[in-house]
């Protein structure tokens, strides 16, 4: 995952409060491997009619080329499947702003190189209200919190270390080995205060692995 820490690109609206996973992607779409791409699944019922023909004033249709998504509080709740941010992520959305998220979802979009960039209810109801009368170019700056949509500008709020972890490209385990020299300090610390723990976890390793083995 590369990291990035300005992205500009086109912005669109989703007047929807509470865009669940579900809506994000349907659950039927899900057995597709991920390689063929899920780009073609987000948001499908919203952007097709019954018998899947696209509707061509849903936003993602009218401007297939947007990367920067607005929608109102919410987004992202429901289940924790992933598959909701390779939606979008494969769609091209690379930011998503909002009022709030779904938990879950803001992690996993983190971890994709999602950006979940929460703003005030009064600035997404401003940005969308703009944007109701048709897409604009927009830039979010993601070192300093701050998004520029058309002749508007406004801060966004987001966890430090998710910040970090956008502009570096990290994922959970990239932020961990981050401090492997301090970890392994500790260790070293913990071993010489604690040597009869150290031994008692290494004696208890070793048994689990024989009874791994023997299974």
């Amino acid at each position: 995952m590369r990291g990035w820490r300005r992205h500009t690109g086109v912005a669109i609206a989703l007047d929807r409060e509470n865009v669940d996973t579900d809506q994000l992607i349907p659950a039927r779409f899900m057995s597709t491997p991920r390689a063929e791409g899920y780009g073609d699944f987000l948001l499908y019922d919203f952007r097709n009619d019954v018998y899947g023909n696209p509707l061509s004033d849903f936003p993602l249709n009218a401007v297939p080329n947007a990367s920067v998504l607005i929608s109102r509080r919410n987004f992202g709740s429901g289940s924790s499947r992933e598959a909701a941010v390779y939606a979008l992520v494969d769609f091209g959305i690379r930011v998503v702003i909002a009022p709030s998220f779904g938990d879950i979802f803001a992690s996993n979009a983190v971890n994709n190189g999602l950006l979940p960039a929460r703003v005030s209810s009064a600035d997404a109801d401003a940005a969308i209200r703009k944007l109701q009368q048709g897409p604009l170019d927009t830039s979010v700056d993601l070192l300093e919190r701050h998004i520029r949509l058309g002749k508007m500008a406004f801060d966004f709020i987001i966890d430090d270390v998710w910040q970090q972890k956008l502009i570096n490209g990290w994922d959970d385990i990239d932020l961990t080995q981050n401090h492997k020299q301090a970890i392994t300090a500790f260790r070293a610390l913990h071993a010489q205060a604690m040597p009869w723990a150290v031994q008692v976890q290494q004696t208890n390793f070793r048994s689990a692995g024989r009874d791994t083995v023997s299974q």
